[in-house]
C-alpha cells in the first residue's frame, strides 16, 4: 500500500505541477509581453517565439538530465578505476578487447542481431498476409500479439519452464522434456547445451517481437492501393507472385523500420538472458556483462566502457531508423 500510496501521489503531482506550469508560465509571459497597447503587434510576436520554449524547456530538461549527463558521466567514468577516483585513461578499453566474456558477448549479440530480427519480422509478415485472409483474422491477430503484453522477466519464467529438466526419476514438467520424453528419447538440460542454448533465448524474444512486426506490416499491406493487385491478377500472376512481387517491395521500407526497431532492442536484450541463465554457459551478451560489472564486480569503470560499446553499437541504427521513417511519412 506504501509504493501504490507513493505511485499515485507521483502522477498525482506530476499531472499538477504541469498543469501548473503550462498555465503559470503563460500568465507571467502574457504579463511580461502583453497583447494590448502600444507595443502589441511586437508583444505578440516576441511571445509567439517564447511560448513553444515554455512547452519544450522542461522536456530538454529532463532529456539533458537522463540522457545527455548519463552519457557524459559513463564516458568520465570509462576512464577511471573501479572506485571512479583514479584516472586510468584507456585502461579499461584495454581490458574490454582482451577479455575472452567480451568477446563471448559480442560474438552472442552478433548471433542475436542475425537471427531475431530477421525471424520475428519474417513471422510477423506471414502471420499480417494470412491473418488478413482469414474470417477470425482479428483473434488471430489478438492471441499472436497478446505476448507484447507480457514483461520480459515474465515471458523468461514461461519458457524457462518449458525448458524446464527434472533429474532422473522425477518426472518431467518442462514441455520440450516431456515431448521428447514421450517420442523416447532422452530429457536434455536444455539451457546448458551450447550453442543451442542461445537459440533457445532467441525463441522468447521472436515469440514476443513476432506480434508487434505483424501489426505494424498488417497496417502497412492494408494500405497497398488495391489498383495495383488488381492489375496483377488480370495479368496472371500467381499468389505468391503478387506477395513478393507486388506488396512487399511497396511495404519495404516499412518492412526496414520494423527490422531496424527491433535490431535496437535486440543490442540492448537483457532481461531474458538475467532470468533464464545469467550469462551461463555460453550465453552472455553486452547488457548482462555490463550488470555483472556494475553489480557484482563494483566495477563502475568497466561497466561503463560496457555501456559506451552499447550505445555506440545502437545510435547509427537509431538514426538510420529515424531517417528512413520520416522518408516513409512524407
Amino acid at each position: 500500500m506504501e509504493q501504490l500510496a507513493f505511485a499515485s501521489a507521483t502522477i498525482v503531482i506530476g499531472i499538477f505541477g504541469c498543469v501548473l506550469w503550462f498555465w503559470g508560465s503563460n500568465w507571467l509571459l502574457d504579463r511580461a509581453l502583453p497583447p494590448r497597447g502600444p507595443n502589441a503587434a511586437r508583444n505578440i510576436g516576441r511571445a509567439a517565439r517564447v511560448r513553444p520554449w515554455l512547452f519544450l524547456g522542461p522536456a530538454l530538461l529532463v532529456l539533458a538530465v537522463y540522457l545527455v549527463w548519463p552519457v557524459v558521466l559513463s564516458v568520465w567514468l570509462s576512464l577511471h578505476d573501479a572506485s571512479g577516483q583514479r584516472f586510468v585513461g584507456l585502461g579499461n578499453w584495454r581490458w574490454l578487447i582482451a577479455d575472452d566474456k567480451f568477446r563471448e558477448s559480442m560474438r552472442n549479440n552478433l548471433l542475436w542481431l542475425l537471427i531475431v530480427p530477421a525471424a520475428s519480422t519474417l513471422f510477423g509478415l506471414i502471420a499480417a498476409s494470412l491473418t488478413d485472409r482469414l474470417r477470425w483474422g482479428d483473434l488471430a491477430k489478438s492471441l499472436i500479439f497478446m505476448p507484447m503484453a507480457i514483461s520480459f522477466i515474465g515471458a523468461s519464467v514461461i519458457w524457462k519452464f518449458i525448458y524446464d529438466f527434472r533429474g532422473e526419476g522425477q518426472a518431467q514438467i518442462g514441455l520440450l522434456n516431456a515431448v521428447v520424453e514421450g517420442l523416447g528419447g532422452a530429457p536434455q538440460t536444455w539451457l546448458t547445451l551450447s550453442p543451442w542454448n542461445n537459440l533457445m533465448l532467441m525463441a522468447v524474444l521472436i515469440w514476443i517481437q513476432t506480434g508487434f512486426a505483424m501489426v505494424i506490416l498488417s497496417a502497412a499491406l492494408r494500405g497497398i492501393p488495391e489498383e495495383t493487385v488488381e492489375a496483377a491478377v488480370l495479368d496472371g500472376a500467381s499468389p505468391l507472385q503478387i506477395f513478393f512481387k507486388i506488396k512487399v517491395p511497396q511495404i519495404w521500407g516499412t518492412i526496414a523500420v520494423v527490422w531496424t526497431t527491433i535490431t535496437i532492442l535486440v543490442l540492448k536484450v537483457f532481461d531474458i538472458v538475467l532470468a533464464m541463465t545469467n550469462g551461463q554457459w555460453g550465453t552472455q551478451v553486452l547488457a548482462n556483462l555490463m550488470f555483472d560489472w556494475m553489480f557484482r564486480g563494483n566495477d563502475t569503470g568497466r561497466a561503463s566502457a560496457v555501456a559506451l560499446v552499447i550505445m555506440l553499437l545502437v545510435t547509427p541504427i537509431m538514426i538510420w531508423n529515424i531517417r528512413t521513417a520520416r522518408r516513409e511519412g512524407m
